[in-house]
């Protein structure tokens, strides 16, 4: 199956408004009504609905040391440009499978 994003509180909404004009289901974190919650509980979210978040946030990284089961992480860091992020999250979309992202981690 095709992968579903989920964006943290701090991603920049282009890069959500540039996957979805492509056709891509994203559900960033002010749709799903989840600012300002925890790190855990964005990933317990995500998890329940099927779909790897995509972050600029070194936390998510620290809770994936842990253990913590997910659906799926990609980071990126603050520095890379939208245009990057936005390919490179088309990108995983595409040689990627939903199943193959549970508890793994892919940088942009």
């Amino acid at each position: 199956m095709a992968i579903k994003f989920y964006c943290d509180e701090h991603v920049h909404p282009a890069i959500a408004n540039a996957l979805q004009k492509r056709g891509i289901d994203i559900l960033t974190a002010q749709a799903a009504q989840m600012l300002g919650v925890p790190d855990q509980d964005h990933l317990r979210f995500a998890g329940s609905q099927k779909r790897v978040i995509f972050t600029q946030d070194t936390d998510f990284l620290r809770l994936h040391k842990t253990g913590i089961a997910h659906q799926g992480i990609i980071y990126t860091h603050q520095s890379t440009s939208i245009r990057e992020i936005i390919q490179g999250l088309i990108l995983i979309f595409q040689v990627v499978a939903e199943e193959e992202m549970e508890n793994r981690v892919e940088y942009i």
